[in-house]
């Protein structure tokens, strides 16, 4: 199938926003620790059952040992570190700057993918590439509405939340680097089940330390929570995943991290629907920009 890759990366720029929804609207039940535990766990449930019913098994067990370990590698930096970087650059800059930054992605991912795969992009690519986060960047810059408060909890380590969220954009690009090294013609599910894998060996000694299995224990027993974060696993780690890793399977690395730099924009009809939010014109303005850029990567 032609332009499978792209196709593969939009839908999970999509899918990842609707998970995105779902770990807010389970944040107010749940914390964040205990929601980025708990998706996995729910999602690694999801797997199994794909994995008994296509694949006869239930396990990666399949997967040679190479594959385990750059697959495991990019589910630690990918779910584990750049995971927490993010929420906590969230807590002490804001969402908005967070996820401007976090639009690095995208070229550090087509650096890191020339210098370690030989992938390297054309002029047009670049061009496109630049038309896209014009646009994202155009969106999240925009002055936030002074009607709502922003997650500025700590101020005083602006710095601090800067630097994190700095380092959320560098692992954002080396997993997805590592995702493509390593999953060479292997079932997507499978993989991305070994990420998972690879994640925990950083959330289990967290968990302890911070003494959040209390937390997560009755979390479990939270119904409209568990709901939503069903839901969320389903559509973000499970499906979402998937599509990421067809994606860095068929296109170009810089390609995909920037078809998914778009979810700030993608957020913005969901808004609208869900919450009823109040978009400015420079914001649809910038919502068009970022498509145009993402269908020059496509043509």
């Amino acid at each position: 199938m032609p332009y499978i890759g792209e196709a593969a990366a939009l839908a999970t720029a999509v899918l990842w926003t609707l998970s995105s929804l779902a770990w807010t609207s389970a944040g107010r039940f749940v914390g964040a620790v205990q929601v980025s535990f708990i998706r996995l766990m729910i999602t690694v449930i999801f797997l199994v059952v794909y994995g008994q019913l296509v694949r006869g098994l239930p396990l990666p067990t399949d997967a040679p040992a190479d594959v385990w370990l750059i697959l495991g590698l990019s589910g630690f930096v990918g779910f584990f570190v750049t995971d927490l970087c993010l929420f906590k650059a969230y807590l002490l800059i804001g969402p908005r700057l967070s996820l401007l930054i976090l639009s690095l992605s995208p070229p550090v991912a087509s650096l890191l993918s020339a210098a370690v795969l030989g992938d390297w992009l054309s002029a047009k690519d670049w061009a496109a590439m630049a038309v896209t986060l014009v646009g994202v960047a155009w969106v999240v810059f925009e002055r936030p509405d002074t009607s709502r408060r922003l997650h500025y909890v700590q101020p005083q380590q602006y710095r601090f939340g800067i630097v994190l969220a700095v380092l959320a954009s560098l692992g954002h690009a080396a997993a997805l680097v590592l995702s493509k090294r390593g999953i060479g013609t292997y079932d997507p599910f499978a993989a991305t089940f070994i990420r998972i894998i690879g994640s925990l060996v950083g959330y289990m000694p967290l968990m302890t330390i911070l003494g959040r299995w209390p937390g997560t224990i009755r979390a479990l027993s939270h119904g409209r929570s568990m709901f939503i974060l069903t839901l969320g696993a389903f559509v973000g780690p499970f499906l979402g995943v998937a599509m990421y890793m067809i994606a860095v399977r068929h296109a170009q690395a810089g390609i995909v991290a920037t078809i998914i730099a778009t979810m700030p924009v993608l957020i913005l009809p969901f808004v609208i629907l869900l919450y009823r939010e109040k978009v400015s014109i420079r914001a649809a303005a910038g919502a068009v920009l970022s498509v145009i850029g993402v269908g020059l990567l496509m043509l």
